[in-house]
Parts: structure tokens; sequence; C-alpha cells
């Protein structure tokens, strides 16, 4: 079982930045790809990118690709989203997810485990 807890998200001002954070609760962490998922208000969750479970593999949605990155630190548990250049249509609850396929996953059925999301607002 893999329990993951989102934190850092928050208000923030278009052209502004965010950092989020996802701690997971399990010992091999080192074994689970991580995605990053978003869900605006009326919309249906989708993807905003993924990390391998070495770190060394990130891709992303079109979408934040150049704005947002993504890195994990194995030796803590923790993935981070950085979110630089926001734009109000970034606003959305975001939550992070595991996989334990070795490849790269953009589906929301790819992935196992769910965070409980954390909500960015971007303000105009």
């Amino acid at each position: 079982q893999v329990q993951l807890v989102e934190s850092g998200g928050g208000l923030v001002q278009a052209g502004g930045s965010l950092r989020l954070s996802c701690a997971a609760s399990v010992r091999t962490f080192i074994s689970y790809g991580m995605g990053w998922f978003r869900q605006a208000p009326g919309k249906e969750r989708e993807f905003v990118g993924g990390i391998s479970w070495s770190g060394t593999t990130t891709y992303f949605a079109d979408a934040v690709k150049g704005r947002f990155t993504i890195s994990r630190d194995n030796a803590k548990n923790t993935v981070f989203l950085q979110m630089n250049s926001l734009k109000t249509e970034d606003t959305a609850v975001y939550y992070c997810a595991a996989t334990a396929y070795n490849r790269n996953a953009y589906s929301l059925r790819d992935y196992s485990y769910w965070g409980q999301g954390t909500q960015v607002t971007v303000s105009s």
C-alpha cells in the first residue's frame, strides 16, 4: 500500500511560481514512477507530468512544457512539482500518483495510488 500526501498549494498571481510536494509512505518508493495530474472545476482530470523511478526521465503535457519541472528525492520519499510562469488556466486541484509501470505513464489508468490533492489558484 502506498499513501501519498500533497502539500504546497495556494493562491498565486499569474506569472508567479509554486512548488508542490508529495510525500510517500512506502518503503519501496524507488520502485514507483510518479506522476502529477490536475483537475479544474467541471473538467476531467488530466496528466501534467511524470518522472521515472530513478529521476533520470521526466515528461510533460504540452500545456506545461517549459514551465513546470518534476524532481524526486528518493532518500526522503518525496516528489516535487515546480511550477513557474503560472497562468490562470493552471488553476486546479493537483494530485500526485504512483505507478508500478517502468515506462512513461500518461493515463489515469496507469496509476494505482493517488493523493488527496492540493488546490492551486492562479489569479489574474
